[in-house]
């Protein structure tokens, strides 16, 4: 392995590796080194999936994505939706089909 010396380092970014070593459990040594790899190396994250679940943004309430019914099925649009007005033009659903 290679050896990497950085010189002239400001007091307070020594200071905070050393409080961010700390936190993640590692020496002041180890941590710079798992900076650069994460940094250079891309090394990914997984996210739990409570987290990934999280960070969905929100586009709209569960009326909006009303399931409609296989083509096998009776024909089936939400009178809820502001859509089905349009939905049964284009697709030609009968108006006692809903």
């Amino acid at each position: 392995m290679a050896n990497l010396v950085v010189r002239n380092l400001d007091q307070r970014i020594v200071d905070a590796l050393k409080q961010r070593a700390a936190r993640h459990g590692r020496s002041a040594e180890a941590e710079p080194r798992a900076i650069l790899e994460d940094v250079l190396l891309g090394v990914p994250k997984k996210k739990s999936f409570a987290q990934a679940l999280v960070s969905m943004p929100n586009v709209g309430r569960d009326e909006d994505f009303a399931r409609l019914k296989d083509a096998d099925e009776d024909a089936y649009v939400p009178t809820t939706s502001p859509l089905s007005p349009v939905i049964r033009r284009i697709f030609t659903i009968p108006e006692y089909a809903y």
